[in-house]
């Protein structure tokens, strides 16, 4: 965090660019992949109790964790928008009431058309109805959670049980349409059918590999005795297969946008690969080739070294893939330097603080929760 602080202070005094968009286009991309995170544990957790999936229980607590960070990155994200309605930054073209205008020189006729849905005071309702909901669900269950460890019985849990099916209707929703509204609409002229399944995608994984990375961790401190082998595989295969899922989008929306070759739809690959080529390709076969060639086998993912390893080089690849969907749109000009990855490390330690936090708030053992036992002896 200390890296981080001083990385963003250095940044923004030394950034010359339009209205300091690098700096601000970098803590959009960072504020945004955290609370990504955050937004796949809470979808992860809601849809184990939608669905009543017991051998997961053991590892709630560390979904409970990851997802406490959401109220401190949904805020600094709420900040980084707020600045460039003021017109702090011009990431957002149609933030710009002269695009708008018919008599401007600045008059883009496209955006215009778009007005409907890109105007300010729509675009902060839905901005603060997605971080409501979230905020609001993260509480209920975590209170709920920790009400359950002391009531017991199977009244809490039919009552998550509703209420995490419910909020799936919500995301189901917000997913998509808060990658429209924070990211998509960076690329203004340009638009995809595929964007919020892709970017949930990339969303999904990251937060697998992030419980991964923590149970292994935690588990060599000598935290979790009940989380086994089988716990660790089935997660395994969750990151391998939602690597699968995010390269089969990538691929449907890239080959489907390039292959017809329409101008207005073409640009966005355009841009991203004649001035991002390297860092663009190389992002897709990380995410891709590494886990087919990596997680494929049984063993693999009972092995600690390959889990960290690949998982740890997977989580900075979907790092770049939120990069390359903010900056390109932004600035235009590939550049990553001391400020990028100071801004990561300082990021990437503020999340760590607030989920380590979260756990020392209550027991890892979840000791009323109805599955208990039958997570206790998976075996697969």
């Amino acid at each position: 965090m200390a890296i981080g602080i001083i990385s963003i202070l250095v940044g923004f005094f030394t950034d010359h660019s339009d209205h300091h968009n690098h700096f601000w286009s970098n803590i959009l991309v960072n504020s945004f992949f955290f609370l990504a995170i955050g937004l796949g544990a809470l979808f992860f957790y809601a849809l184990q109790y939608a669905t009543e999936t017991g051998w997961t229980v053991l590892v709630k607590r560390i979904f409970e964790g990851i997802y406490s960070s959401i109220p401190v990155f949904g805020g600094i994200l709420i900040f980084v928008l707020l600045v460039g309605t003021f017109g702090g930054h011009h990431i957002y073209h149609w933030m710009d009431s002269h695009v708008f205008d018919p008599t401007s020189e600045h008059y883009d006729a496209i955006i215009a058309g778009k007005a409907a849905y890109l105007n300010k005071p729509f675009f902060w309702i839905r901005t603060l109805v997605y971080i409501g909901t979230f905020v609001f669900f993260a509480r209920l269950f975590r209170k709920k959670s920790l009400e359950e460890d002391q009531v017991g019985g199977t009244e809490i849990h039919k009552f998550l049980y509703k209420r995490g099916a419910l909020f799936l209707v919500f995301f189901a929703v917000f997913s998509s349409t808060l990658s429209w509204d924070w990211l998509m609409s960076i690329d203004t002229h340009w638009f995809s059918t595929m964007y919020g399944w892709y970017t949930f995608s990339g969303m999904w994984v990251s937060t697998m590999i992030t419980a991964i990375l923590l149970i292994r961790w935690l588990k060599g401190k000598g935290y979790l005795p009940y989380v086994n082998e089988n716990h660790i595989h089935d997660l395994g295969k969750w990151m391998f297969a939602l690597s699968f899922l995010w390269t089969y989008l990538w691929f449907s929306q890239f080959m489907l946008i390039w292959y017809s070759d329409i101008p207005e739809e073409v640009t966005y690959f355009v841009e991203r690969i004649e001035h991002f080529k390297v860092p663009y390709f190389l992002m897709v076969g990380v995410n891709f080739i590494l886990p087919m060639v990596m997680l494929m086998s049984r063993n693999a993912k009972r092995t600690n070294s390959i889990l960290l390893l690949v998982g740890s080089i997977i989580f900075l690849g979907h790092w770049f893939d939120v990069y390359l969907l903010v900056i390109p749109g932004a600035t235009h000009h590939w550049h990553y330097g001391l400020f990028e990855a100071g801004t990561f490390l300082g990021f990437l330690g503020l999340f760590i603080y607030l989920t380590l936090n979260a756990f020392t708030k209550a027991s890892f053992l979840p000791k009323n929760h109805p599955f208990l036992d039958e997570s206790k002896h998976m075996h697969i």
